[in-house]
């Protein structure tokens, strides 16, 4: 039976001093572990009613996410937070809305659990089959984006997966108030509310704690900037799905359309500055930079966006900044951009490979085999063609959300969803087989 979390005190268990990080993460790590073993065994009827419920939760509890925000809003101002980790952690009823949709979306997809991925028989009569599973207990460490909250919730639901969730002490209000309602979801479905739980403090050494408790979470999955991502590379004890920076580029190659570059860069770079798929660095063909970079910077410092180049992107346009060595290393999540000039489509790749964080990167030609040795050659988990980067979402995907873009080569690349937060096992039939 699930608990019953009307009567919950918002303030549960939150750090006053007298409860050490240490015992809150053992208990919330007890409690994934029980609630894992019900949820992985949920029926898919069951694990959809609860994100139904949870969109519709979140719906009706739109004013009290909101004033939460507002919360963390003016504790962010009062630290003198940048625009664009502002826009980061700021909520709207537009925002909240496609958060309930995103749920609702995650619901209607296919469940991936108990799917036979591989089928056949041995000469010998066993029939063995691959069989997916959820992962187990997930734990996903995240910063200011509080949106984040229900998107990894609503995927580890979906798969079978408890997930204890550390937001970022920025976004904890709004984390709050966003769990709170997508546990209500979980009671009106009669699962545990306890397999999908915030870490109810924002002390520091709770990260520490989550890190070495492999005897109760199954793999970490951080979201976030560099020194987030490589701090839990380096201190967990616990297998991790690595969410590295997105120092995203689009190459303008000599056979771009002018026009097409001009748009695609300024939606890539301008739409949202603060998000892991914003293009950070235009590589452009030497043969068109006198063409085509005017016009992309024409839209880029119209919208106040700085433009920071090397000595012939600034020779083609003047109202670029010097780029210093380190731009090509930089993501800004800002309303800057860095230009670099190549010879032609194999020093570009050279040029970005080299640099990227090989999470998105992307090409704008007219010419198809210069797009498919990009493709081929480029080593991103996303790579794309006469497209935005910021298209570099579950969301846009098709997958009804994601928990982050996944830039290693195990066990995910690319957006991390519903499929990716499965594994397998096998499952033998036999009639009495014994091995010789």
């Amino acid at each position: 039976m699930a608990t019953d979390i009307l009567d919950k005190p918002a303030n549960v268990m939150l750090d006053d001093g007298n409860t050490e990080a240490h015992e809150i993460m053992i208990t919330l790590g007890q409690k994934a572990k029980e609630a894992y073993a019900i949820l992985a065994n949920a029926g898919a009827a069951q694990k959809n009613l609860a994100l139904n419920e949870a969109a519709k939760a979140i719906r009706d509890n739109a004013k009290d996410i909101l004033q939460a925000n507002e919360k963390d809003i003016a504790i962010a101002k009062s630290n003198r937070a940048t625009a664009a980790f502002l826009d980061r952690l700021a909520l709207s009823p537009v925002r909240i809305e496609a958060m309930a949709k995103s749920l609702e979306e995650i619901a209607k997809l296919p469940d991936p659990v108990g799917k036979v991925l591989a089928s056949w028989d041995r000469p010998n009569g066993l029939k063995i089959s691959r069989i997916s599973v959820p992962l187990g207990v997930i734990g996903v460490i995240y910063e200011s984006r509080p949106n984040v909250t229900a998107d990894a919730g609503a995927l580890c639901l979906k798969s079978g997966n408890a997930v204890i969730l550390r937001c970022g002490s920025d976004s904890f209000n709004s984390s709050r108030a966003i769990e709170l309602s997508i546990q209500r979801g979980l009671a009106k479905a009669d699962l545990p509310v306890e397999a999908i739980q915030l870490v109810p403090t924002n002390d520091r050494a709770a990260v520490t704690e989550m890190l070495g408790m492999s005897e109760y979470i199954d793999i970490i999955i951080p979201r976030g900037g560099k020194n987030l991502t490589e701090k839990i590379k380096n201190e967990s004890k616990i297998p991790t799905l690595l969410h590295l920076d997105g120092n995203c580029h689009t190459y303008i190659h000599s056979k771009a359309n002018g026009e097409m570059a001009a748009k695609v860069i300024f939606n890539a770079k301008m739409r949202r500055t603060g998000v892991c798929g914003a293009t950070e660095s235009i590589v452009i063909d030497e043969a068109v930079v006198d063409e085509i970079l005017p016009l992309v910077v024409d839209q880029l410092v119209a919208n106040g966006c700085e433009v920071r180049g090397d000595e012939r992107a600034q020779l083609a346009d003047k109202r670029l900044k010097t780029a210093s060595p380190a731009d090509w290393f930089k993501e800004y999540l800002d309303a800057i951009v860095s230009v670099k000039t190549v010879k032609d489509i194999s020093q570009a790749i050279e040029h970005i490979n080299f640099y990227s964080s090989h999470h998105t990167d992307a090409i704008i030609t007219d010419d198809k085999k210069a797009a498919e040795l990009f493709e081929k050659k480029v080593d991103s988990a996303i790579v794309m063609h006469n497209a935005s980067t910021q298209f570099a979402d579950g969301g846009e995907f098709g997958m009804g959300g994601e928990i982050g873009i996944a830039t290693g080569r195990l066990h995910a690349r690319g957006p991390v969803g519903t499929e990716q937060l499965t594994t397998y096992k096998y499952v033998v039939e036999g009639s009495g087989q014994v091995r010789s």
